[in-house]
């Protein structure tokens, strides 16, 4: 059975807050803050990348 691609998320805000989603997969609650240069960042507990909407459409969110 193969695994699902962790999800991408677009948002517009530099610093996000993580607590994977719905009660299933959910983790405890963590900031990130998305780097500016790429602007992008992966959770590390349930692996969402977030990326800036000013970086949307680049090769950094493939």
């Amino acid at each position: 059975m193969p695994i699902p691609p962790p999800e991408t998320r677009i948002v517009d805000a530099w610093r996000i807050a993580c607590d994977g989603g719905d009660l299933s997969s959910g983790h405890p609650r963590v900031w990130l803050s998305l780097d500016p240069e790429t602007g992008s960042v992966e959770c590390p507990y349930c692996d969402a990348k977030y990326i800036h909407e000013d970086h949307a459409g680049t090769a950094e969110d493939a």
